[in-house]
């Protein structure tokens, strides 16, 4: 990583727990000085890897607060540095007395968002997937999210570089005997049927990844699901109910909801996005909006509604006339208001008395939980393109070797193109525009 990562000299610190008042904060310190910040603050030696209570004094002599410290030698640390854990009193007043008497301690300074991770990947504690997993765990919203971003964390994409790369290790090999030692007699005498077995295998572990990437980015970033329908079907109060608070303006005056409102929440562990839409007039029939603000609901609603990976189509008969959004499979029907409006379908629902929600929402999670099945360790465009860039040369060392007169110095240069571009799923390659990318989303003190 050498020349990616701005140096790391000073020593750095930042509150690692949430901002404002609790019952325990974390200050956290690294770097070359870090074990000098836990002997000047409680005027004492800290042995490493052990809670210590201890008074925190200042520069004065005052006692700051009580605290448990904890201390931790590089390279065993979770930035492969010296490492302090201060776990204060949470009062605004106690962390901003630390701090102080951390800035005034020379070669000490403030961290910028993510640089405690920057430092661990760094010093080869984590590598880029990795990095990329504990920012997703620290963004997971739903349980399914979690799991999938532990996985990622604990080294899943990984340990799939890493077989990956001892297969091309190997075909390497057979290769370099192949041109370097030709008359020798352990040398293989035909080493391309073993290397075209490699290259299969490899090829298709590369394809299985891609193809469940798409599933697994959906799953980390979220599905969207449209509530569509015409005017005055009820679709905001379902919106409301969904949220369990007024998101959505309810009126019983056509054309109420002017742009798209969106619901997160959580379906069966897996992150939704609700969409509620303007109210889609039926198109050719009669009463089209002449509102030119609501025209522009409209029209965002329908690109909306195009777009979402699900749609609810909610109407007053159960039926789904031309809204000008196409209904496929996968798609729901059913029908509003059905505490006023007797159901012209069998699938109904009030968003007033919550009746038939519970039963929308479990087919929605049914409609949704196939498409994550296949997801991956690959969860981001990054590892997609990496991995088609991997593919490209691997397909093509397949073609030359199955060719009438393969070259091995060419196939090695394939093969060596394949390697490079596995390496840059770990961050092993220059990817510093990467880097900036991931880093500017940690929170301070992460």
């Amino acid at each position: 990583m050498n020349g990616l990562l701005r140096e790391s000299r000073d020593t750095i610190f930042a509150q690692a727990s949430a901002r404002g008042r609790a019952g325990v904060a974390v200050i956290r310190v690294s770097g070359p000085l870090a074990i000098r910040a836990a002997d000047v603050l409680t005027g004492r030696a800290i042995p490493p890897r052990r809670a210590t209570f201890c008074r925190l004094k200042a520069a004065d002599g005052s006692v700051i607060d009580h605290a448990i410290v904890v201390a931790f030698a590089a390279p065993a640390s979770f930035s492969g540095e010296n490492m302090v854990e201060f776990q204060l009193h949470g009062s605004l007043a106690v962390v901003a007395a630390v701090t102080r008497e951390l800035e005034r301690l020379a070669g000490f300074r403030p961290a910028e968002p993510g640089e405690f991770t920057r430092r661990a990947l760094e010093n080869g504690r984590l590598d880029l997937s990795q990095v990329e997993g504990l920012a997703d765990l620290i963004a997971a919203e739903t349980e399914c999210q979690r799991v999938q971003a532990l996985h990622v964390m604990e080294g899943g994409l990984s340990g799939l570089v890493a077989e990956w790369r001892q297969g091309l290790i190997r075909a390497r090999a057979l290769l370099d005997a192949s041109m370097d030692f030709p008359d020798e007699e352990d040398a293989p005498l035909d080493p391309a049927g073993e290397i075209l077995g490699i290259l299969g295998a490899l090829g298709d572990g590369f394809r299985r990844e891609i193809d469940g990437s798409f599933a697994a980015e959906r799953l980390r970033e979220g599905f969207e699901v449209a509530i569509v329908g015409p005017p005055n079907v009820g679709k905001s109060t379902f919106l409301n109910a969904l949220a369990g608070r007024d998101a959505a303006i309810t009126s019983s005056t056509a054309g109420t909801t002017r742009d798209v409102i969106e619901v997160r929440m959580d379906v069966g562990g897996i992150p939704v996005t609700v969409l509620d839409t303007a109210g889609l007039r039926v198109l050719g029939a009669s009463g089209a909006a002449t509102d030119a603000v609501e025209r522009l609901g409209i029209d965002r609603a329908r690109k909306r509604a195009e777009a979402a990976d699900l749609r609810i189509f909610l109407s007053l008969d159960g039926r789904i006339g031309d809204l000008g959004v196409a209904f496929r499979p996968g798609d729901i029907a059913c029908c509003g208001k059905c505490d006023i409006v007797d159901p012209g379908a069998e699938l109904a629902i009030s968003g007033k008395t919550g009746e038939g929600i519970e039963t929308v929402m479990r087919q929605v999670e049914a409609e949704l939980a196939p498409r994550i099945r296949g997801s991956r360790s690959a969860i981001r465009e990054r590892h997609r393109s990496a991995l088609r860039r991997a593919l490209g040369p691997l397909e093509t060392a397949t073609a030359m070797l199955r060719g009438p007169s393969p070259e091995p110095e060419l196939v090695y240069e394939q093969l060596r193109r394949c390697t490079e571009a596995l390496n840059s799923l770990l961050g092993t390659v220059d990817v510093e525009d990467v880097l900036d990318e991931i880093f500017s989303s940690f929170c301070m003190g992460k």
